[in-house]
């Protein structure tokens, strides 16, 4: 009988909590006329900047009056994102760089125009509240796509003996970022395929030569390095609990070096107030051409103190740290910093005489 009492009190105690949930009665604006919406609950600044893991999720379809309830909703600090299931394949469609494609809305009407900060988007909800959000549906590239404007400056150290051109540069920055075609600078990229978590798209960079032969005494008569243009297929992966996976070759096209450039990084992003940090692994493969044009010595430029010198193709692993500050919903602040370890294919050159070289650039931008 005990037994049977505490049956009946645990199903009447259940059934009045989820009588007395938080729930969300949302008033959605500027959604598609029909199809379905996927409403989202975040309560955690990491996965919510990244639209993964969400805490609660619910398939709605869209309704005249764009009213919507979501009950039993998770009590805290938490964010509510919707997307408009354009494909009706369940999940939001992203292009390369994992911008959604889809129409989103996000609650505060927050419209970020980088990774979304938890921050603006969050309010509280107790455990028993029902409370009222006004949201409108946008889609974040827009028909033209997004335009940045701004200024940066690009740092990097040199492992070249007796050289002193660890050097910066600031430099105009321009940006383009539409559903296919991506433009940063000198690096160019487009989607080819895939919209989900493995996504790949061709992308093409500008390759600054490596030294000029007066940086340095131990330098002279080798000749300038040459610039050159490099393209390439380049693949992401989104593994599990946000972990990126990110790999690339790119091809000297225009043949002044010749060979190639391979790249596999794996990443992570963490989420510090307003500011979006990514630390990351890399390992850098160069072929031969291009380990010989930028560390070679050729027999015609021996010197008593500079022997001759064949680079084969080396690894080179390197740590970097990207991170991405949003100053408010216009302005953002980008800044990255890697470093990386030479292998003794590298080192062994005369022209060589240190093993760590770090890069970094930090751009301000105005995004339209």
């Amino acid at each position: 009988m005990n037994k049977l009492i505490k049956a009946i009190l645990s199903i009447i105690i259940f059934t009045a909590g989820s009588l007395h949930a938080a729930e969300l009665q949302i008033q959605l604006y500027n959604s598609p006329a029909e199809g379905t919406l996927i409403f989202q609950v975040y309560n955690s600044a990491d996965t919510f900047g990244d639209f993964r893991s969400p805490v609660e999720e619910i398939t709605i379809s869209i309704n005249a009056e764009g009213k919507y309830t979501i009950p039993e909703v998770v009590d805290g600090t938490i964010a509510v994102m919707a997307y408009y299931d354009e494909n009706q394949n369940g999940k939001l469609d992203r292009n390369f760089i994992g911008i959604p494609r889809e129409s989103i809305a996000i609650s505060n009407n927050y419209r970020p125009k980088g990774p979304p900060n938890f921050g603006p988007a969050s309010f509280s909800l107790g455990a028993m509240d029902s409370r009222q959000l006004d949201m409108e549906m946008y889609q974040i590239l827009g028909k033209r796509g997004q335009i940045g404007v701004g200024i940066g400056v690009i740092a990097k150290t040199t492992p070249y003996l007796n050289s002193k051109q660890s050097a910066y540069q600031v430099i105009p920055a321009i940006s383009y970022l539409g559903e296919r075609l991506q433009i940063f600078g000198p690096n160019l990229q487009f989607g080819l395929m895939g919209s989900g978590n493995f996504r790949l798209a061709l992308s093409a960079t500008y390759r600054i030569a490596s030294y000029d032969e007066d940086d340095s005494v131990s330098l002279a008569d080798l000749g300038d390095r040459k610039s050159t243009f490099m393209a390439g297929p380049s693949l992401i992966y989104e593994w599990q609990n946000g972990i990126e996976v990110e790999a690339n070759y790119h091809h000297d096209i225009v043949d002044k070096i010749g060979g190639g450039i391979a790249e596999i990084g794996l990443s992570k992003g963490f989420q510090l107030g307003a500011i979006r940090i990514n630390p990351g692994l890399s390992l850098t493969w160069l072929s031969k051409k291009i380990s010989n044009h930028d560390f070679g010595v050729p027999v015609t430029a021996v010197t008593s103190e500079r022997p001759a010198y064949a680079a084969g193709s080396v690894f080179i692993p390197g740590i970097d740290v990207s991170s991405f500050i949003e100053l408010s919903e216009k302005w953002q602040l980008i800044v990255n910093v890697k470093g990386e370890l030479l292998p003794g294919g590298v080192t062994s050159s005369p022209i060589v005489d240190d093993d760590l070289i770090f890069s970094g650039n930090a751009i301000l931008a105005y995004i339209f």
